[in-house]
């Protein structure tokens, strides 16, 4: 019988989040991690504002975005988690480099992301879900658009 902590239940929702997009597990994505609907925003790659949107459409965005890629990885760490006051939810901050490889790409191989995310989970009767996702960029790095 595993013994985890709340923080370790967050840190591997999280966890789940990169590596479920990693292998492109959008079912698992729906089914483990995120609730129905999430607060998203990427504005910082100019993704527009933020606003609430159905995980779904969130996984079909990033499916849709990933083809021809040939490999994705994500690789998270320093993550700081804080609980609410009533311990049924709880903030996550982490830093996160997402690497992108294109092997037919003919001006560099990779993109790199380096950047942070602040997600919020909430204690579903399902498990923990995140249910708000802010990504700030740092930098990119590499061949950004790998053509």
């Amino acid at each position: 019988m595993e013994n985890k902590s709340k923080r370790d239940e967050v840190v591997e929702l999280v966890n789940k989040l990169f590596i479920y997009t990693d292998y492109h597990q959008w079912n698992k994505l729906l089914e483990e991690v995120l609730t129905e609907s999430i607060w998203f925003d990427m504005s910082s790659l100019g993704a527009g504002e933020g606003k609430s949107v159905p995980a779904k459409d969130i996984c079909a965005m990033w499916e849709k975005g990933f083809e021809g890629i040939d490999a994705v990885h994500h690789q998270a760490g320093n993550h700081l988690v804080r609980f609410a006051s009533e311990p049924i939810e709880a903030n996550v901050f982490c830093y996160a480099i997402a690497l992108h490889y294109k092997k037919a790409a003919t001006q560099g191989s990779t993109r790199e992301f380096v950047g942070s995310y602040d997600l919020h989970c909430v204690l579903t009767d399902k498990g923990w879900r995140i249910d708000s996702f802010t990504y700030t960029v740092k930098y990119i790095n590499g061949n950004a658009d790998l053509k």
